[in-house]
């Protein structure tokens, strides 16, 4: 319903009624495209990219099975990493989830928080990767140290902003009836927050499962560590080897995780994904 006072004020300008937000948004972004056109130049040498990838991906193929044992042997160890990291990351986000949230913590520790949270996801993967190789030496626990870290940078944004559209009344009921804090949170707010942070679970183990497939290029653990000697002698056949392995358990997680995702969201009466 607008006011005497809406009705009184002068109409906008004629470039404003045209030019919304999102118009000027998308503009900007256009914009920043077409700047950024010179970067498609290539190298001047008049190769025939179709030509070069053919030759080279045709050193791929047939893949050397022979290498299936350690393959393997390293794609569970990738599995272990990428398993702990995500257990580990999740408890530390639900902790700084609640502590970046406005409206359920002080402004000064949203603020810290939020500046902590912006800071690790800075850094990529494979960068947290090299700092946990330098302080823990070239091993698994390197890699789950920074895959935690890393997770806890995304997932803590998330869980954050998921509290923050939180419906708190039930919590405080339950608080002014004698509920203890433990409880409180136990009946009022986890069965509100658990198909949430097991959805974003599942996302994240099959984001590091990746990660840590790359992450053993630095001597971080997992299988890359393969793939690092594999390209080092140019052992493309086997390199395909571990790329088959990866894409097969990257594929099954998917499916298995969608699955899963469903089955909770359907569970809590919500739309599933």
């Amino acid at each position: 319903m607008r006011t005497r006072a809406d009705r009184n004020a002068p109409p906008p300008p004629p470039w404003q009624r045209h030019w919304s937000l999102g118009r000027i948004s998308f503009a900007l972004f256009l914009l920043l495209v077409l700047a950024s056109l010179p970067v498609l130049q290539g190298s001047g040498r008049g190769l025939n990219p179709f030509e070069q990838l053919g030759r080279f991906t045709g050193q791929f193929f047939p893949p050397d099975l022979s290498v299936l044992p350690v393959v393997l042997a390293a794609l569970w160890e990738t599995v272990q990493i990428a398993a702990v990291a995500t257990l580990a990351g999740v408890l530390l986000s639900i902790l700084t989830g609640f502590a970046a949230a406005r409206g359920i913590a002080p402004r000064w520790l949203v603020f810290a928080t939020r500046l902590l949270l912006n800071g690790i996801r800075t850094l990529p993967s494979l960068i947290w990767a090299l700092l946990a190789v330098a302080m823990l030496g070239a091993n698994s626990l390197a890699g789950v140290v920074a895959l935690s870290f890393y997770s806890m940078g995304y997932l803590g944004k998330f869980f954050s902003e998921a509290f923050e559209a939180l419906d708190l009344e039930g919590l405080r009921g339950l608080r002014q009836l004698g509920a203890s804090r433990l409880q409180a949170f136990q009946y009022g707010l986890w069965p509100v927050v658990r198909p949430l942070v097991w959805s974003h679970t599942l996302w994240m183990l099959e984001y590091n499962i990746r990660s840590a497939s790359i992450i053993g290029y630095v001597g971080a653990g997992g299988i890359g560590l393969q793939l690092l000697r594999y390209q080092e002698f140019g052992q493309w056949d086997r390199f395909a080897t571990v790329l088959l392995c990866i894409l097969v358990i990257v594929i099954g997680l998917d499916l298995l995780s969608g699955w899963v995702r469903r089955q909770i969201m359907d569970e809590a009466g919500g739309p599933s994904a």
